[in-house]
């Protein structure tokens, strides 16, 4: 039996990627194998076909083992940290879970013996920061915490043992349902619910709006991830994004826009980011003309579905 296994199944990229994994089955995997971290019940999916596990990345002997148990044929690396923000505070947990998870993921994969294709996804913010949109080949001198640690997980990649075929997708930002609201839109979308209910004053307090990021809906983001696992050669890396860059100020702007009450903003300064990247933009062609990505939903309809999601949500804060 082909066995797919996807770790961090309960967050919010994994979600999404069971859902897709879970509607379009392919011919790939017989099974899919979910991790999730013990203890965490936040299991979001659960179609059938799908099989949870509670494994915690850190512990080696327990992936050995659950690796071991399953001998999977292909993996979605999506446990990790992914909080840019907070690194700056909890560098020693990014880095634990970031590169000592995926060295005892990788370990534990080459133990097996079989092929396996292993998709690790990366981030944008490994690169330099620049003035332009960023290919594949642009210097890579992370300015974060954040950054440092997703670049050594591509360095682990880098250096899989021989029966690992490893891809890394360069991500950059993706939003929509079931986002963490301590990331900047679905924080945004979680307030406006919450001040629709009456229950927060109209007002949204920010940090730096200037800031422009290459936004997508993270359902096009897993569907990159699928592709390239399915298809991309080992050791291939894809920037996965537009190609089209917009500032905060225009998220929340659309945001706002729908919001059933009117909404003041009001700027923080103690929600400004140390070292803010100005602009982060990618470059799509490579993934365009390698595999035929591009991005299918637009902006309008995230931003609504993620309203929505926050609408039909009892809010947790």
């Amino acid at each position: 039996m082909a066995t797919t296994l996807v770790t961090g199944a309960a967050g919010f990229a994994g979600s999404h990627l069971l859902d897709l994994l879970a509607a379009n089955p392919g011919s790939a995997s017989d099974r899919i194998v979910a991790w999730q971290r013990p203890g965490s019940n936040r299991r979001q999916i659960d179609a059938s076909g799908i099989v949870w596990d509670e494994v915690d990345v850190l512990d080696r002997d327990a992936v050995r083992a659950a690796v071991a148990r399953i001998s999977p044929s292909m993996v979605y690396h999506c446990a990790g940290a992914a909080h840019v923000g907070r690194a700056w505070d909890k560098t020693e947990s990014t880095f634990a879970i970031n590169v000592r998870g995926t060295h005892y993921l990788l370990d534990a994969l080459s133990r097996v013996d079989q092929t396996c294709r292993v998709l690790i996804p990366g981030s944008a913010l490994v690169y330099t920061p620049a003035d332009r949109a960023l290919t594949e080949h642009d210097p890579l001198v992370p300015s974060s915490p954040y950054g440092v640690s997703k670049l050594a997980q591509e360095m682990l990649a880098a250096h899989a043992g021989d029966h690992l075929a490893v891809v890394v997708a360069r991500a950059f930002n993706h939003f929509g349902p079931r986002q963490d609201p301590l990331f900047a839109a679905s924080g945004f979308a979680q307030r406006i619910a919450d001040i629709e209910r009456g229950q927060w004053e109209p007002t949204i307090s920010v940090g730096n709006l200037d800031a422009r990021r290459d936004l997508m809906d993270v359902r096009d983001t897993v569907r990159a991830y699928r592709l390239m696992l399915e298809r991309a050669m080992p050791g291939d890396i894809f920037n996965v994004c537009t190609g089209t860059a917009i500032t905060i100020r225009e998220l929340l702007d659309q945001l706002i826009a729908r919001a059933k009450v009117p909404v003041t903003i009001v700027v923080d300064p103690a929600r400004m980011r140390p070292n803010d990247t100005p602009l982060l933009l990618g470059d799509p062609t490579r993934i365009r003309e390698t595999l035929g990505w591009v991005p299918r939903i637009p902006l309008e309809e995230t931003v609504d579905d993620l309203l929505d999601y926050w609408r039909n949500r009892k809010s947790e804060v």
